[in-house]
């Protein structure tokens, strides 16, 4: 039985310890809602109002801020984020710098938005 030597395995960026952070493969499938009110699942958000107004500039972005920051999952993206918006938002988000430099290397544009 041959031993098999183990691919290179290049650094993943960490939304926190432990945990990389969750890109979506193109912007183009994050096709969350632009508008209305979202309650984010209790595994994203803890606080008990988990509810954010998108036509409130503000609450946007901390919805944004945490669903990058806390998912595992690209399905939560997939629904939650708008890639337009996401964009359109990107210099205004606190993102820990893993999860920016993770968007920022697969999503090139981002680094100009």
């Amino acid at each position: 039985m041959q031993a098999l030597s183990p691919a290179p395995i290049r650094a993943a960026h960490l939304a926190r310890p432990g945990r990389p952070a969750v890109v979506a493969r193109t912007l183009a499938e994050l096709t969350g809602p632009t508008r209305g009110v979202v309650e984010l699942p209790v595994r994203l958000m803890w606080n008990a109002d988990r509810t954010f107004d998108l036509g409130d500039p503000d609450e946007l972005l901390w919805m944004y801020e945490n669903v990058l920051r806390e998912t595992t999952r690209a399905e939560d993206l997939r629904l939650l984020i708008d890639g337009r918006t996401l964009r359109r938002v990107w210099r205004l988000l606190n993102l820990p710098r893993g999860v920016r430099q993770a968007w920022e290397s697969r999503h090139r544009g981002l680094r100009t938005a």
